[in-house]
C-alpha cells in the first residue's frame, strides 16, 4: 500500500488528492482511500489539507509515502515511524 498523489484538474491549473492505493495501480487508477488534498497553485495557507487521524492509521498499517507525499507531511508534522 502507497500513499500518494493523484492528479486532478486542468493542463494549467493542477491539484492533486492524497490516496492510499495499492501500490501495483496506476497513478490516477482506482484508490482504497482519500485522505487529503494538495493545490500548488493556491496561497501557502489553502494549499494542502489532510485528514492526519486517517493518514496516521494508515501509516501504521504500513503505508508507505511516496517521496512527494512524505515532504508534505514532514512539512506539517506528521511523523513518519516504521514499526
Amino acid at each position: 500500500m502507497k500513499i500518494r498523489l493523484k492528479r486532478f484538474g486542468t493542463r494549467q491549473r493542477p491539484f492533486y488528492r492524497l490516496v492510499v492505493v495499492d501500490s501495483r495501480r496506476p497513478r490516477d487508477g482506482r484508490s482504497i482511500e482519500e485522505v487529503g488534498l494538495y493545490h500548488p497553485i493556491e496561497p501557502e495557507e489553502k494549499q494542502v489539507r489532510l485528514e492526519e487521524e486517517r493518514i496516521r492509521d494508515w501509516l501504521k498499517r504500513g503505508a508507505i509515502p511516496s517521496p512527494t507525499v512524505r515532504r508534505i507531511l514532514n512539512k506539517h508534522d506528521i511523523a513518519i515511524t516504521r514499526s
